[in-house]
């Protein structure tokens, strides 16, 4: 289906999604706690989103330009969440990092699990020169996840977008090759 590849930590495999993720996707990505701390996610979620969604990344995998991992736990099977890399307009060797983990399995370390190994993946074999990634201020959660794998925060960016009629700051935080080897 693509060339993406295979990942693991402890608990979670990293994998391209396949159309039986779906529903999962579906149910988790469409649960306003979800949507509320996120950019793209749409909600109401609608009900072709999810296949729609999954049915681009092989050709993303293969242009080189995005990297869209399904995270799943190891011990149960169950998708959890999506964790991805998008190389950015303005220069390919910079790559966002963009993630989401279903409100069921909030709280319990999975996203920065997750972050850390596709962080190492970005400058291993996405081949990138500095990770960014940015959250909403009032999403302090998120922050903690970039700072514990190694992001540094750059500034803030007050009220530069609006999400469902309110203008929201966003925190900006990135991490070089070089600084990420130091590490």
């Amino acid at each position: 289906m693509s060339n993406a590849p295979r990942l693991e930590t402890p608990r979670l495999v990293l994998r391209a999604f396949v159309p039986s993720d779906t529903a999962a996707v579906q149910r988790l990505a469409g649960a306003i706690e979800v949507a509320r701390t996120t950019l793209r996610i749409p909600h109401p979620y609608e009900t072709d989103a999810a296949p729609a969604w999954i049915a681009l990344h092989p050709d993303k995998w293969k242009s080189g330009t995005e990297a869209h991992f399904a995270a799943v736990r190891k011990d149960e099977g169950d998708l959890i969440g999506a964790i991805g890399l998008m190389r950015t307009e303005a220069n390919p060797r910079i790559a966002e990092l963009g993630y989401w983990i279903g409100y069921p399995y909030w709280n319990n370390g999975y996203c920065t699990e997750a972050a850390a190994r596709v962080l190492a993946y970005g400058f291993a074999e996405f081949s990138v020169d500095k990770i960014v990634a940015h959250h909403f201020a009032d999403n302090p959660a998120s922050g903690r996840v970039l700072t514990k794998i190694g992001l540094r925060h750059e500034g803030v960016l007050p009220r530069h977008v609006e999400r469902w009629g309110e203008k929201k700051d966003l925190v900006l935080y990135g991490l070089t090759r070089d600084d990420f080897n130091s590490i």
